[in-house]
């Protein structure tokens, strides 16, 4: 107590010498009683947090603890039926490898059967792949069926046994096969036109398994996408494109037609509508072909002409021949004829015999330019064109020897160009000397025969004038 009293009067003595002039801080100090009662208080509050701590601390840890028990105790549970499960596991694979044994024992011939149908299923497969009757086939179906080609396919690879619907399904579509390919059918089916993917309704006309029309047009079966796709390029033969339009436009159900068709189902079409034309073939030779071309149509020009030329002058001096006492001026006879009588004023008939041979010959000799004209021009063609020939084949052996250099490889592909280009030049050549060569043979005739007329009346006309001298 009286030390309590002593700490009173230290805290008032304390409080008095910091400031007596201070009196609000005064009123607002409170007793030691009351500051260890506020103490007290404080005290037992953090005891009873820590108590409601630690309780709480023990109940999850009593928690954990069951939980702790419970997963051990499905631990254990689930350990023992992982021993029996591996058990039941062991005997199952027993049980499967004593079965297999036994379907192998069961199976007996069914075995080989399964081979055989995997088999021909497969060789059906390329059979089928390969026909144009798939397209009349897949075009009957309804959207989602499985076309033939599937069904071959998933039976070819499937890993059990048929059953006897696959089994009658294969023989239907292998019957259906070798009785639609020798029919000729007309139906409808999408057609690829060449433009992408892109296809195209229209009629078809089938003809057995190996050619297919449409729209005035021949089909190309694409086994890869199943589809009939029109050729990019038609047959420029005007026979054989007028014989597919006529196939299309019979709607008989019988009687006979011609037709073209392609034993190799369409593969050979496809080669030879890809064959160039001439005027393709003349661009391939390139500069040496074309002047070729040229000189060949320059002569032909000038033949014909010079043909017309001979066959007017046989003609006339035929007629002449007929009237040998009126001479006319449209012909070389009836020219040479009115020189010798001086009805030309150049001479007489009272002329000397050597005046008159010399007028016979002046006048045939200015008959014969005309009747020979142009024949040296076509044997210099007839000359010059193996020649032009002879140089478009060097040319073209150049480029091939620049390719083979440039690529390193004798490919044949490479090759093809620069040979086709040296034997189209060569070909070019004798084609233009060859039938000039037998045209100027022609001409040459001809003139010669109009000449021989001309000789053969001059000399009778020689000797006319020489029996008159004579007498």
């Amino acid at each position: 107590m009286l030390q309590l009293f002593s700490l009173k009067r230290a805290l008032a003595i304390s409080f008095v010498g910091l400031g007596l002039a201070s009196a609000s801080v005064m009123a607002q100090q409170i007793s030691v009683e009351e500051l260890m009662n506020r103490i007290r208080a404080e005290r037992t509050n953090d005891q009873n947090v820590t108590r409601d701590r630690e309780n709480r601390f023990r109940t999850e840890m009593d928690e954990q603890r069951k939980q702790t028990a419970k997963v051990q105790a499905d631990k254990a549970t689930a350990d023992a039926k992982t021993k029996r499960l591996d058990a039941e596991y062991a005997d199952n694979e027993k049980k499967i490898k004593e079965l297999n044994e036994l379907l192998k024992v069961n199976q007996g011939n069914l075995g080989e059967l399964f081979g055989v149908t995997r088999q021909v299923a497969g060789d059906t497969l390329s059979t089928f792949s390969a026909s144009l009757v798939t397209t009349q086939l897949d075009a009957s179906l309804k959207k989602g069926q499985e076309t033939r080609l599937e069904f071959m396919r998933n039976l070819g690879a499937a890993k059990k046994l048929p059953n006897i619907a696959d089994l009658e399904r294969m023989w239907t579509e292998m019957l259906t096969e070798m009785k639609a390919g020798g029919e000729t059918v007309r139906y409808n089916a999408p057609v690829m036109t060449g433009e992408g993917d892109a296809t195209q309704d229209m009629e078809v006309v089938r003809v057995a398994s190996f050619m297919a029309y449409g729209a005035d047009k021949y089909l190309l079966y694409l086994p890869s996408k199943s589809k009939l796709s029109t050729l990019e390029r038609q047959p420029a033969d005007g026979s054989i494109m007028s014989s597919a339009s006529k196939l299309l436009k019979n709607t008989s159900e019988t009687g006979y037609m011609e037709a073209v068709i392609d034993p190799a189902r369409g593969a050979l079409l496809s080669q030879y509508v890809e064959r160039p034309n001439m005027w393709e073939r003349i661009r391939h030779g390139e500069v040496v072909v074309y002047v070729t071309l040229a000189l060949g149509i320059i002569g032909v020009v000038l033949a014909v002409f010079q043909y017309f030329y001979l066959i007017m002058a046989k003609m006339n001096v035929s007629a002449q021949l007929k009237r040998m006492a009126t001479p006319m001026k449209n012909n070389a006879l009836g020219r040479m004829l009115l020189s010798v009588s001086g009805a030309d004023g150049h001479g007489a008939d009272k002329d000397r015999p050597e005046v008159v041979e010399l007028r016979i010959s002046e006048s045939v000799l200015r008959e014969i330019p005309k009747l020979e004209r142009f024949q040296s021009f076509l044997r210099l063609a007839v000359a010059a064109g193996p020649l032009l020939g002879l140089i478009g084949t060097v040319i073209g052996m150049i480029n091939t020897f620049q390719s083979i250099t440039a690529s390193g490889t004798s490919d044949p592909k490479l090759m093809a160009n620069g040979i086709g280009q040296a034997m189209i030049a060569t070909v070019m050549g004798l084609g233009v000397a060859i039938p000039l060569l037998f045209i100027n043979s022609g001409l040459v005739a001809l003139s010669k025969s109009v000449i021989h007329v001309l000789e053969e009346e001059s000399s009778s006309l020689l000797a006319k004038k020489l029996r008159q001298q004579q007498h």
